[in-house]
């Protein structure tokens, strides 16, 4: 089973690039990276959790202050 997270979370990871949409794009990375932090804890691979918690938090943290943005104008990043 531990073999099968790992692809999946392969998969997902690598699924994310055939996304059109940025939205679209931070979600199923945000999901690559939960998967692959289940993976390294199951591992007990420091590095794995650590590296894929960065990308959850970075994907996470651009797509609220995207959201954010479209809510105040002011807080739009100039284009």
């Amino acid at each position: 089973m531990l073999a099968w997270l790992g692809w999946t979370a392969t998969a997902v990871f690598t699924a994310s690039y055939f996304c059109t949409r940025t939205a679209s794009l931070r979600h199923v990375q945000m999901l690559g990276a939960l998967l692959w932090v289940a993976y390294g804890l199951l591992l007990h691979a420091g590095p794995v959790v650590a590296a894929n918690l960065f990308v959850f938090v970075a994907a996470a943290v651009t797509t609220l202050r995207r959201v954010g943005s479209e809510k105040d104008p002011r807080l739009r990043s100039p284009r």
